[in-house]
């Protein structure tokens, strides 16, 4: 259906069929035709100051009931590991979680030495990256004395709120 056609559509949405005024129903089927043909989930038309609104919901494509399971393998037995320290849960001790959802910068600009880099020294206030959020540039801080052990994002990458952003040890 090309958008000669539409327009047409639009005519017979106003006038109506021949035997009665109004809204023709066969135009209505036909725009909703032409949202399966096109994959589109909503079209309007307007003509004559009427307009019609069609629309259809997209089923999310999510699978009902359980997922299926391979069937066992059989294996040799692993190694027996050296015994390691207990994992632990939450972030890790001196990590700095990010405040706000936002785009991250590891430097005050472009092609600028980072703020910090693995290793350095830091105190108390210090900047240590910045967070972008809504177009304005928010400075992340030391919350304490310490010194950088890990940068656990990149320059220019998204972060959650709470995200780790670096840890200071």
């Amino acid at each position: 259906m090309n958008m000669r056609n539409v327009k047409q559509l639009g005519a017979r949405l106003t006038n109506g069929s021949k035997t009665k005024p109004g809204i023709d129903p066969a135009a209505i089927r036909e725009l909703a035709e032409l949202l399966t043909e096109t994959g589109l989930t909503e079209i309007e038309v307007e003509q004559g100051g009427m307009r019609l609104r069609v629309a259809r919901q997209v089923a999310p494509l999510m699978s009902h009931g359980p997922a299926p399971v391979a069937p066992p393998v059989l294996a040799a037995p692993p190694p027996a590991a050296e015994p390691t320290a207990p994992k632990r849960e939450g972030p890790s001790p001196g990590a700095v979680p990010s405040p706000m959802v936002g785009t991250i910068y590891l430097s005050p600009q472009p092609g600028a030495a980072p703020f910090v880099k693995v290793g350095d020294r830091v105190k108390e206030g210090d900047t240590l990256l910045i967070v972008e959020a809504m177009k304005t540039m928010n400075p992340i801080v030391a919350p304490r004395a310490g010194i950088v052990s890990e940068i656990c994002i990149n320059d220019s990458q998204p972060v959650e709120f709470g995200q780790t952003l670096l840890i200071l040890s």
